[in-house]
């Protein structure tokens, strides 16, 4: 088998560059796509991840198969399971999901907005049974 070359091109995309769409891991969010996968060659994605819908039962237990992952919250915030235990994320926070984490979303602001950062890009993600169970989300509201 040959080496592939690495891929490492240079990339500045702008607001508008690049619009917010559902087509992601979950319907109640949007997703805009940063140009990170094309540049790196599918290494590592970024990526913003906003609210676009109430929470009602929020991501299910799962796992993602990725080397690296982190969340920046920029706006607002969510409310994780991490394992047995919640966290609540808030703007400014930054979470680092190792890998094999079993994490639950299921609660969050309508303003929510955060940076994902995974590699590889394609990672996939696997329901698992969980460890707890899971508060319920609370209606919308400004406060955490």
């Amino acid at each position: 088998m040959l080496d592939q070359p690495v891929v490492n091109k240079f990339a500045h995309v702008k607001p508008g560059d690049t619009p917010w769409v559902a087509e992601g891991l979950r319907d109640f969010f949007l997703y805009r796509d940063l140009g990170v996968a094309d540049a790196t060659g599918g290494r590592v994605l970024a990526q913003l991840v906003k609210a676009n819908s109430p929470p009602e039962e929020g991501t299910g237990w799962h796992q993602h198969v990725a080397n690296f992952h982190i969340v920046i919250m920029l706006k607002g915030w969510a409310r994780f399971m991490y394992e047995g235990e919640e966290h609540l994320v808030a703007a400014g926070d930054c979470v680092h999901q190792r890998p094999g984490i079993t994490h639950y979303l299921f609660d969050y602001s309508p303003d929510m907005e955060y940076l994902e950062v995974v590699g590889p890009a394609d990672f996939k993600t696997m329901d698992v049974a969980g460890p707890v169970p899971v508060p319920a989300p609370k209606p919308w509201s400004k406060m955490a």
